[in-house]
């Protein structure tokens, strides 16, 4: 058979309601088999493809059919022009967290030091001073990972309560970033448990899928750690959490992200209002939906007294 012959096989195997791309899933795990890009299979579509090959690649096909997504077929996926080891252990990471990221460059961008100096400039996503970040339930460290690579500059910190996440997040630092000491520090951690010192920024991409709609979920997504998905009953309970524990891990004029589902941001919005965050802001994900709530900590609580903060702007 011809790659043509055996992409148009792959196709209609994969031909199915709870599949939205068969064509493209067949090209990629076809180009995965025989080592070709997209535009290589196009270019070389009479080429033949082996007996073997096309056992290999029905192979993978059969798994596609049985709910399992490309990416962990793969064992890869790419995420801001990295690309990131994945498996059953962490979530795939998806273009709406490169939200998460990009909200995240605008608040350094804007950045004000105490001392009332002019905000930091954006170049070529350097800016002037050293800043501390922590993401919590890194996952993968696609955020975590991305921000240090697109800023050497950032201190960053990356938790997860899961030990085989963090072991998957270790070795992408190690792979993305280079063998540099420390590039990205890992701990393993419930949230704030293990945390200590303070941070200019916080991010995080919790879980915020309600328990009673993981059912629903498309086949691939079930398959990804339930761990990573269940928010609780209402999808905001480990988002409750962060929200009030945040504030004494951020130093003054600190900012906290939350990525989560465009419908929670009003609740999340009167949250962050509720524990002392102004400058709140929203931000849209490529398609055009709310995707990202930021605020920045106005008063940041210390043992058993608060210490109130000029706050910063997001603006």
């Amino acid at each position: 058979m011809t790659i043509r012959e055996t992409l148009a096989e792959g196709k209609a195997l994969l031909h199915s309601p709870s599949i939205d791309t068969p064509a493209l899933d067949a090209a990629l795990l076809l180009g995965e088999v025989l080592r070709k890009n997209r535009t290589e299979l196009v270019v070389h579509t009479e080429a033949p493809v082996s007996d073997a090959d096309r056992e290999t690649f029905l192979c993978f096909i059969s798994r596609r059919q049985d709910g399992e997504c490309v990416a962990y077929i793969l064992g890869r996926k790419e995420f801001r022009g990295l690309e990131f080891a994945v498996n059953p252990h962490v979530l795939v990471p998806r273009p709406d967290t490169e939200t998460l990221v990009e909200a995240t460059l605008d608040y350094l961008s804007h950045r004000t030091e105490a001392s009332q100096r002019e905000p930091l400039v954006r170049c070529e996503n350097k800016f002037e001073l050293p800043l501390s970040l922590l993401d919590l339930c890194t996952g993968s460290g696609a955020a975590a990972i991305s921000l240090k690579s697109e800023c050497p500059f950032l201190s960053v910190t990356a938790s997860d309560i899961s030990p085989d996440a963090l072991e998957t997040a270790r070795l992408n630092a190690k792979r993305l970033l280079g063998n540099t000491p420390e590039a990205v520090r890992f701990i393993h951690s419930d949230l704030f448990r293990n945390i200590s010192g303070t941070f200019d920024i916080i991010v995080s991409n919790p879980p915020y899928i309600p328990s009673g709609e993981i059912s629903a979920l498309p086949p691939e997504v079930r398959r990804e750690p339930r761990l990573a998905l269940d928010g609780g009953g209402d999808g905001l309970e480990l988002v409750r959490r962060i929200v009030a524990q945040a504030g004494e891990y951020l130093s003054p004029g600190g900012a906290l992200l939350l990525e989560a589902d465009p419908g929670q941001m009003q609740t999340i919005e009167e949250l962050l209002t509720a524990h002392g965050f102004d400058s709140i802001r929203i931000h849209k994900d490529l398609g055009g939906r709310d995707r990202v709530i930021s605020g920045v900590a106005s008063a940041r609580k210390t043992g058993h007294h608060t210490t109130l903060m000029r706050a910063s702007t997001l603006d």
